[in-house]
């Protein structure tokens, strides 16, 4: 039987459908009923905000024209991996990847559907699959939390050269001010050549959060990984 609920459910303080503030998003080894573990436990600080609210200037999709040239020309490759072992399984539908690979196409991003893969070792083959594929950036969700299988951390740190700590630090802090529980995901972000890794939780709260915060940084990263200088 597939199981079509959000991993959350409830997942602001107003009651939004899809999670419970203290419902945790990632794979659980409790079966497919059980609550998932450590950072799907995300509430949104966002507090529920909708797909357009998360856009930003100059990201009006592959139509768009940006001084002359077609937006699609210019952005760049993405992929999505969801780390899910019930959704790999056929047992459970995320819901988190495809929000993910449709903010990414939104910003004219050439990205294919979600890659879903089950936690531990399948995650860091994919990760190695997309660097290989010289893609910009690469978004994982899922497999952060505390639960004996989220090992999405360890995989992604095993490909990268460099990390980011500020980010997954501003993560969990604006997931704090609204669950302490969003303290017990571990995710990280770094730099893979020139790719730009980031890890978000497993919950459409977490989600919501970290695409908001990526979007405030992404341009600028891009523009750095491809030897752009360090002027406003």
């Amino acid at each position: 039987m597939i199981d079509e609920r959000s991993d959350d459910v409830g997942d602001t303080p107003s009651g939004r459908a899809g999670g419970s503030a203290g419902s945790a998003g990632e794979e659980s080894s409790s079966g497919p009923g059980a609550a998932d573990s450590g950072d799907s436990s995300f509430v949104s600080s966002t507090g529920g905000l909708s797909f357009e609210d998360l856009s930003m200037p100059g990201a009006g999709g592959p139509d768009e024209v940006v001084d002359g040239v077609p937006a699609a020309a210019a952005a760049g490759r993405a992929r999505v991996i969801v780390a899910s072992t019930r959704a790999a399984e056929g047992t459970f539908i995320d819901r988190t990847g495809p929000l993910i690979e449709a903010w990414l196409r939104q910003r004219a991003f050439d990205t294919p559907d979600p890659l879903v893969v089950a936690d531990g070792p399948a995650v860091g083959d994919a990760l190695r699959e997309a660097l290989a594929a010289d893609v910009d950036i690469v978004v994982t969700t899922g497999g952060t939390g505390i639960s004996p299988t989220d090992a999405t951390p360890e995989q992604t740190s095993a490909v990268l050269d460099r990390t980011i700590p500020g980010f997954a630090e501003e993560l969990r802090r604006r997931g704090a001010q609204v669950s302490s529980r969003a303290l017990l995901s571990r995710g990280i972000a770094g730099v893979a050549g020139r790719t730009l890794v980031v890890n978000l939780p497993g919950s459409p709260g977490g989600v919501e959060d970290g695409l908001q915060l990526l979007g405030e940084i992404l341009e600028h990263s891009l523009d750095q990984l491809s030897g752009g200088t360090h002027d406003a």
